[in-house]
C-alpha cells in the first residue's frame, strides 16, 4: 500500500519553491501583464474569432532571427524588454498555458494577459480580444489557484514582490476619435475611462497587487493612422485626450497610494517621452518620425502591415513599425526611461527603484 505525503509536507516545498523563485531573481519574482497590442506577447492568436492578429511576417522580422509570434512589432515589444531589464524571462500569453501544464509553477513565473484591441472600457473590441475586466478575471484564476497551491499568506507575499505592469488606453482613445454622432463630451468618455479603471485597479489591490507600473498613453494623434487623416500632422484631440487619461491615471494612482500604504506605483508619461523623439529625432537615433516602416499609401498607412506589405531596411531609424505600433527600437527608448528614469518623465519612482522596494 502507497503511503500519502503529508498535507504540511507539500506546503513547506511549495513554499521553498516560492522563496528559492523569488532570490534567484532578486527582488522581483515575477511580473504579470495587463493591456493592449502594445504589450500583447500572443494571446490574440489564441481567439480564433479575433481579426486583430499579427501571427504572420513581416510582424517579428527582427524577433529571435524572423519569428512572429503574435506581437505587434518588428521584434521586441515593452512587456519583452521591460521584463528583460527586471531580469526575467518574458510573462507568457495566458491562453497558451493549457490544462496540462503545471500551473502552479507556470503561474509562479509570471503570466501576460495583454490583448490586442483591449481597452479600459469593456465595450472596447468586445469579442475581438480579452477586454480589460476579462484580464482581470483571468488573473483572480491566477491568484485563486497560488492560493489553493501554496497558502493565502505564501501566495500574497509572492504577488506583492512581483510586478503589475499595465498598457492600456490607446484603443479606448482611438475608438472616440471615429465616432461622429452620439459622442460623450472629450472630458465624460476620460472620466468614463477612469471610473473603469478604477475599478479594476481597486479590484486587482484586493487580489495581491502592490507594485504597479502604469505606462500612459502616447501622442495618438501622432501616430501614422491619424497623421493621414489630418494632412500628415498631428491629430490634436487626440494628443488631448491623452493628456488628459495619463492626468487622471495618475491622479487616480496618487489616490490610492494615500489610501493604501502598502502599494507602491511607476508612472511613465510616455506622451511627453514620445514627443521628445518627434520634436528631437535625431537626438534618438530616428530618420523617419511621421511614416509607417511597414504597410501600403500615404505614410504606410492606408493599409495595414499585412503579409505582402513591403517593409523599411532600417527599423532602428524609424519610430513606427505599422500605422499604430512603435517599433522595438522606440520600445527601448521608452523601457529605458521607465526603468532608469525621472521626474518629469517618470514618477514618483522609476521601476528600479519600485523593484528594490
Amino acid at each position: 500500500m502507497a503511503s500519502s505525503v503529508p498535507c504540511y509536507v507539500i506546503s513547506v516545498v511549495l513554499c521553498f519553491i516560492v522563496f528559492f523563485h523569488g532570490y534567484a531573481h532578486g527582488t522581483v519574482p515575477a511580473m504579470y501583464v495587463f493591456g493592449d497590442s502594445l504589450a500583447d506577447v500572443g494571446n490574440n492568436d489564441y481567439l480564433p474569432l479575433s481579426v486583430l492578429k499579427a501571427n504572420f511576417l513581416p510582424n517579428g522580422v527582427d524577433y529571435n532571427g524572423g519569428q512572429a509570434t503574435g506581437r505587434f512589432s518588428n521584434g521586441k515589444n515593452s512587456a519583452d524588454l521591460l521584463a528583460e531589464k527586471l531580469g526575467l524571462p518574458t510573462s507568457p500569453p495566458y491562453l497558451n498555458i493549457s490544462s496540462d501544464t503545471n500551473k502552479t509553477k507556470a503561474f509562479l513565473n509570471g503570466v501576460s494577459f495583454a490583448s490586442g484591441g483591449a481597452g479600459v472600457l469593456d465595450s472596447t473590441n468586445k469579442g475581438q480580444c480579452l477586454t480589460f475586466p476579462d484580464q482581470v478575471d483571468d488573473f483572480s484564476t491566477v491568484q485563486k489557484t497560488l492560493v489553493d497551491a501554496l497558502g493565502s499568506d505564501a501566495a500574497m507575499d509572492h504577488l506583492s514582490k512581483s510586478i503589475f505592469c499595465f498598457i492600456i488606453g490607446s484603443n479606448d482613445i482611438l475608438d472616440y476619435t471615429r465616432e461622429i454622432v452620439f459622442k460623450p463630451t472629450p472630458q465624460d468618455f476620460v472620466n468614463s475611462m477612469l471610473s473603469s479603471l478604477k475599478d479594476q485597479l481597486q479590484r486587482l489591490y484586493t487580489l495581491g497587487t502592490r507594485k504597479v507600473v502604469f505606462v500612459g498613453t502616447g501622442p495618438i494623434g501622432c501616430c501614422p493612422s491619424q497623421r493621414t487623416q489630418n494632412s500628415t500632422n498631428c491629430d490634436a484631440q487626440a494628443n488631448q485626450l491623452s493628456v488628459m487619461y495619463n492626468k487622471g491615471a495618475s491622479n487616480l494612482l496618487h489616490d490610492m497610494k494615500s489610501n493604501y500604504s502598502d502599494l507602491s506605483y511607476s508612472f511613465l508619461d510616455a506622451s511627453g517621452a514620445l514627443l521628445q523623439y518627434l520634436r528631437y529625432p535625431a537626438k534618438y537615433g530616428f530618420t523617419e518620425v511621421k511614416a509607417a516602416c511597414c504597410g501600403h499609401g500615404n505614410l504606410n498607412a492606408n493599409i495595414p502591415c499585412l503579409p505582402n506589405s513591403s517593409y523599411c531596411n532600417n527599423r532602428k531609424s524609424h519610430m513606427f513599425w505599422d500605422l499604430f505600433h512603435p517599433t522595438e527600437a522606440t520600445d527601448r527608448l521608452l523601457t529605458t526611461t521607465i526603468f532608469d528614469g525621472a521626474a518629469p518623465l517618470v514618477y514618483p519612482i522609476n521601476v528600479k527603484q519600485l523593484s528594490n522596494l
